[in-house]
């Protein structure tokens, strides 16, 4: 049997942590002004797969793994805010050179290069983790049924795809997509710097 009210506090906690911006949706945002619906929406799927991985390691006791092991959070965490510094770097000095890397990986097939682009952001996303090892686990009972816990994925799959598939689809409209053309590389820059201070902010916290 499913137990409602765990399911429940999991989507209250969950849709309230991920409509606030970070790496990934800044990473989303950028993908729908800058290249194709079809990979804008491939990077959502990667980023919607490592949610149900941090999930499915939340709902398993990722919090106490952290707890005896905090060396390992540590760790993790410098190398989430060392990925998202070199992305937004990148994406400054593409801005500055032109528009070659991130002409580059707009113009990536779906479900190889978006995809897995999706899955680095968020994978490396150290909001991500502290919000799955602190906030989610907190909300999970200590031991789930089978169906609470494939509903507890559900609800994480349904929000995360409605959220981030929504931007997708408002942002990469012809009407923004052109406006974004004509500010090019200020909007490039604009996105760089935000996620390199998001990286900086993550390793000294």
């Amino acid at each position: 049997m499913i137990d409602s009210s765990a399911v429940a506090s999991v989507f209250s906690i969950y849709a309230a942590g991920v409509v606030i911006p970070g790496p990934n949706f800044v990473a989303v945002a950028h993908k729908a002004v800058s290249g194709r619906r079809s990979d804008t929406l491939a990077l959502v799927a990667g980023i919607v797969t490592v949610n149900l991985f941090w999930a499915t390691c939340a709902i398993f006791g990722i919090g106490m793994v952290f707890a005896i092991f905090p060396w390992l959070a540590v760790a993790i965490k410098l190398a989430g805010a060392a990925y998202l510094i070199w992305f937004g770097l990148r994406l400054v000095v593409s801005a500055r050179a032109g528009d070659a890397a991130v002409h580059h990986v707009s113009k990536s097939p779906i479900f190889r290069g978006a995809f897995l682009q999706g899955i680095a952001t968020n994978i490396a996303n150290p909001k991500s983790i502290a919000f799955y090892a602190a906030v989610f686990s907190s909300a999970t009972p200590a031991h789930v049924s089978t169906p609470t816990f494939f509903a507890m994925l559900v609800t994480v799959c349904v929000t995360a795809t409605c959220w981030y598939g929504a931007v997708a689809l408002v942002l990469s409209h012809s009407a923004i997509a052109t406006a974004y053309r004509r500010m090019k590389a200020w909007i490039d820059r604009a996105c760089g710097c935000v996620i390199v201070a998001l990286g900086i902010r993550q390793a000294f916290r």
